[in-house]
């Protein structure tokens, strides 16, 4: 006869599939259908910063998964804007940055201010030109305080958008403006800076501010602006060029960006092969495959070198505010050896060349900044289950190319860890524990191809398996949506502790979230236990820290 009071569980042996006994409340059902904890406010604040929402997950369409994490945005700013604007601030200007996109940062602060009360939208005004660093930010920051605010343009409002052309010296402030004088808002909305300029009426300070902005508004005369502001002098210069000779003069002895050509000069191997020296970090990134597909870079190349140089400039890259995903999805792009920016525009192709290809590898693991190895021996669990598969598939992409997977990325940062630490076991989870390739000497290429073994999510396995094969694991770092569902006898916070009391008192945890969710397998009332974005670029530092104690 079956006993029902067999099927009582406690706190130490619960299925996935109920919430722990007298934490009901703590817990969410997640979209699964598995128990996990939910996060708090400024933890899934901080995980739509870093994330984003695009493409969505498996589990959440993308407009579901983006109505989701503005209401926490909107609730974040109600509870405490101040604090919501600063940590976007914070994570945008990190260095290295720690989120692969600026725009979650960009819509946080143009919601402080649409949605604000008047310290918060003081706040933003304050910062506002140090997260909207472009045209393109600040376009993009245009068009989602629009949509929140209707046509309301209030005295902070417009003291927020004269904040972006005063802040800076006057040639700094030129030299992003004439990198690009126009953009559309993400809503497809055109938008000149002179338009800018007219909504926002700053008071220049100096003369050379002045003409600047006159001359952006149409209302100074080149002859006049080029003589007070020399990054006009140098934009009116290369766009008068007509020969290639003119071309790489004007960027050999101007240093000019190369948004300042003429766009058939933009075209010329030449010219590429004076801006090699030249051009920004981010600008040589994303030219890598046209320097490849015009023969500039190509075998035996002597600008091979000097690309590759940069590529592993750990200062530069720094600098640049380059992020390893950058580096990750530039990878995959230029090995790829196509790309189709559109569906109308044809398919550009190159032959890759070895020797880039080993850059960016070597740049991807410098993007990170100085990690110290601690020693420590690290179980590495990589989430391989279905719903790690596909999220971003084709979303986050550059050229019509992807960036890749959730199991992949989580695959590339255990491959990182590899590297950095001497004791480091790397395995797959799904129902059950798979050996992983990941070793030391795993290279980014290779992930492109690997693919996760599916099936359900068991995340209480990692630390049973360390306790049945009688592992000394100082510290577990789990990469994973948090969809766990498949365990009956354990939630993972209670296979940990199971852990602790027979191997390693010790041992602490880090959960890397690949989504933004809203929950996780971290219980956030254990100390010994961290809680990270799964792309956050600052995780191999803070992470392997916080094992160290």
């Amino acid at each position: 006869m079956r006993d029902p009071l067999a099927r009582v569980t406690g706190l130490t042996g619960t299925p996935q599939s109920q919430p722990i006994p007298g934490r009901e409340a703590e817990m969410t059902r997640n979209n699964a259908g598995g128990f996990t904890f939910a996060k708090d406010l400024w933890t899934k604040l901080e995980d739509f910063i870093v994330l984003g929402t695009e493409g969505g997950t498996y589990y959440l369409g993308e407009d579901r998964l983006t109505s989701l994490n503005v209401s926490v945005v909107t609730q974040a700013i109600k509870t405490d804007g101040v604090r919501a604007v600063e940590l976007a601030t914070e994570i945008s200007t990190a260095r290295p940055p720690r989120a692969f996109k600026n725009k979650p940062a960009i819509f946080v602060l143009a919601a402080a201010l649409a949605q604000g009360d008047l310290e918060t939208r003081r706040a933003v005004r304050a910062r506002m030109y140090q997260v909207a660093r472009t045209t393109d930010h600040l376009s993009a920051f245009w068009g989602y305080y629009k949509a929140l605010s209707g046509k309301r343009i209030g005295r902070i409002a417009r003291g927020t958008l004269a904040g972006w052309f005063l802040n800076g010296t006057t040639e700094q402030v030129a030299w992003k403006a004439l990198k690009a004088r126009q953009r559309r808002t993400p809503q497809g909305e055109p938008l000149a800076l002179r338009d800018v300029l007219r909504i926002a009426h700053p008071q220049a300070d100096t003369c050379e501010r002045e003409a600047l902005f006159g001359w952006l508004a149409g209302n100074v005369p080149d002859d006049i602006a080029r003589q007070r502001v020399e990054a006009i002098d140098d934009y009116l210069t290369a766009q008068a060029v007509r020969t290639i000779r003119q071309a790489v003069q004007v960027v050999t002895e101007r240093k000019v960006p190369w948004e300042y050509l003429p766009d058939q000069m933009q075209a010329q191997p030449e010219v590429w092969d004076a801006l090699i020296d030249t051009v920004g970090i981010t600008a040589l990134i994303r030219n890598l495959a046209r320097m490849t597909q015009m023969g500039l870079l190509k075998p035996m190349s002597a600008a091979n070198a000097r690309v590759a140089r940069r590529l592993t400039d750990a200062d530069e890259l720094a600098r640049g505010r380059i992020h390893p995903m950058d580096v990750f999805l530039a990878l995959r792009v230029y090995n790829s050896g196509q790309a189709q920016p559109s569906p109308k525009a044809p398919v550009r192709r190159w032959r890759p060349v070895a020797l880039i290809s080993d850059a960016l590898e070597e740049g991807y693991e410098l993007a990170f900044g100085n990690v110290q190895p601690t020693g420590k021996r690290l179980l590495v669990p990589v989430d391989s289950s279905g719903s790690m598969s596909n999220t971003w598939s084709g979303t986050l992409s550059y050229g019509g190319s992807p960036l890749g997977s959730p199991y992949e990325i989580g695959c590339a940062m255990a491959a990182m860890l590899a590297r950095i630490e001497p004791n480091v076991h790397v395995i797959d989870v799904d129902t059950s524990v798979h050996a992983s390739k990941v070793t030391r000497r795993t290279n980014l290429r290779e992930i492109a191809s690997w693919r996760p073994s599916g099936g359900g999510t068991n995340l209480s396995l990692p630390f049973e398996y360390a306790q049945r094969e009688r592992l000394e694991v100082d510290g577990f770092i789990v990469f994973t949506d948090n969809e766990t569902w498949a365990g009956y006898y354990n939630h993972p916070g209670q296979a940990l502790e199971s852990y602790r009391r027979r191997i390693n008192p010790a041992a602490r945890a880090v959960v890397a979230s690949m989504t933004a969710a809203g929950h996780t397998i971290a219980d956030p009332k254990d100390e010994g236990v961290l809680q990270m974005a799964g792309m956050d670029a600052s995780l191999p530092k803070v992470a392997t820290g916080f094992v160290r104690g």
